[in-house]
Protein backbone atom coordinates (compact mmCIF):
# COMPACT_ATOMS: atom_id res chain seq x y z
CA UNK A 1 0.00 0.00 0.00
CA UNK A 2 2.75 2.46 0.93
CA UNK A 3 4.69 1.47 -2.16
CA UNK A 4 1.64 2.26 -4.32
CA UNK A 5 1.39 5.73 -2.77
CA UNK A 6 5.10 6.36 -3.33
CA UNK A 7 4.91 5.18 -6.95
CA UNK A 8 1.85 7.32 -7.57
CA UNK A 9 3.61 10.34 -6.08
CA UNK A 10 6.70 9.69 -8.16
CA UNK A 11 4.70 9.35 -11.38
CA UNK A 12 2.72 12.51 -10.71
CA UNK A 13 5.71 14.85 -10.44
CA UNK A 14 4.97 17.99 -12.45
CA UNK A 15 6.62 18.35 -15.84
CA UNK A 16 8.08 21.85 -16.00
CA UNK A 17 10.32 21.20 -19.00
CA UNK A 18 7.79 22.87 -21.33
CA UNK A 19 7.50 26.07 -19.32
CA UNK A 20 10.22 28.07 -21.14
CA UNK A 21 8.71 27.20 -24.53
CA UNK A 22 5.18 28.08 -23.39
CA UNK A 23 6.43 31.33 -21.88
CA UNK A 24 8.17 32.27 -25.17
CA UNK A 25 5.00 31.62 -27.17
CA UNK A 26 2.83 33.56 -24.74
CA UNK A 27 5.33 36.44 -24.70
CA UNK A 28 5.48 36.44 -28.50
CA UNK A 29 1.71 36.86 -28.68
CA UNK A 30 1.66 39.35 -25.78
CA UNK A 31 -0.47 36.99 -23.70
CA UNK A 32 1.82 36.18 -20.76
CA UNK A 33 0.13 38.61 -18.33
CA UNK A 34 -3.35 37.52 -19.43
CA UNK A 35 -2.43 33.83 -19.11
CA UNK A 36 -0.95 34.42 -15.65
CA UNK A 37 -4.11 36.23 -14.53
CA UNK A 38 -6.34 33.45 -15.85
CA UNK A 39 -4.25 30.78 -14.13
CA UNK A 40 -4.39 32.68 -10.84
CA UNK A 41 -8.08 33.47 -10.89
CA UNK A 42 -9.68 30.52 -12.70
CA UNK A 43 -9.62 28.27 -9.63
CA UNK A 44 -12.00 25.35 -10.24
CA UNK A 45 -12.23 26.27 -13.92
CA UNK A 46 -8.66 25.03 -14.32
CA UNK A 47 -9.90 21.50 -13.69
CA UNK A 48 -12.45 21.97 -16.47
CA UNK A 49 -9.69 23.26 -18.78
CA UNK A 50 -7.64 20.15 -17.99
CA UNK A 51 -10.55 17.94 -19.02
CA UNK A 52 -10.89 19.91 -22.27
CA UNK A 53 -7.20 19.35 -22.98
CA UNK A 54 -7.56 15.63 -22.29
CA UNK A 55 -10.58 15.45 -24.62
CA UNK A 56 -8.76 17.37 -27.32
CA UNK A 57 -5.54 15.36 -27.15
CA UNK A 58 -6.02 13.59 -30.49
CA UNK A 59 -5.98 17.03 -32.13
CA UNK A 60 -3.53 18.72 -29.76
CA UNK A 61 -0.87 16.03 -30.10
CA UNK A 62 -0.51 16.98 -33.76
CA UNK A 63 0.01 20.65 -32.84
CA UNK A 64 1.94 20.38 -29.56
CA UNK A 65 5.25 18.52 -29.67
CA UNK A 66 6.53 15.81 -27.37
CA UNK A 67 4.02 15.29 -24.57
CA UNK A 68 3.30 18.96 -24.20
CA UNK A 69 -0.47 18.37 -24.18
CA UNK A 70 -0.15 15.96 -21.24
CA UNK A 71 1.97 18.49 -19.35
CA UNK A 72 -0.55 21.24 -20.09
CA UNK A 73 -3.45 19.16 -18.78
CA UNK A 74 -1.47 18.30 -15.63
CA UNK A 75 -0.66 21.99 -15.16
CA UNK A 76 -4.37 22.84 -15.22
CA UNK A 77 -5.24 19.97 -12.85
CA UNK A 78 -2.81 21.05 -10.17
CA UNK A 79 -3.66 24.47 -8.72
CA UNK A 80 -0.27 24.82 -7.05
CA UNK A 81 1.45 24.20 -10.39
CA UNK A 82 -0.92 26.63 -12.12
CA UNK A 83 0.00 29.33 -9.63
CA UNK A 84 3.70 28.47 -9.96
CA UNK A 85 3.52 28.80 -13.73
CA UNK A 86 1.68 32.11 -13.39
CA UNK A 87 4.48 33.34 -11.13
CA UNK A 88 7.03 32.03 -13.62
CA UNK A 89 5.32 33.98 -16.41
CA UNK A 90 5.40 37.18 -14.38
CA UNK A 91 9.05 36.77 -13.35
CA UNK A 92 10.41 36.00 -16.81
CA UNK A 93 12.28 38.87 -18.42
CA UNK A 94 10.77 39.49 -21.88
CA UNK A 95 14.26 39.92 -23.34
CA UNK A 96 15.19 36.44 -22.07
CA UNK A 97 12.24 34.93 -23.94
CA UNK A 98 13.02 36.42 -27.35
Amino acid sequence: MILDILCYTFNMQPDRSHWPEWARVLQHWGMNDIAASVLDSAGPLNFFLAQMVYLGQPFLKAMLPGGSSDALAQLFENQDESRSFATYLREENPRDLA
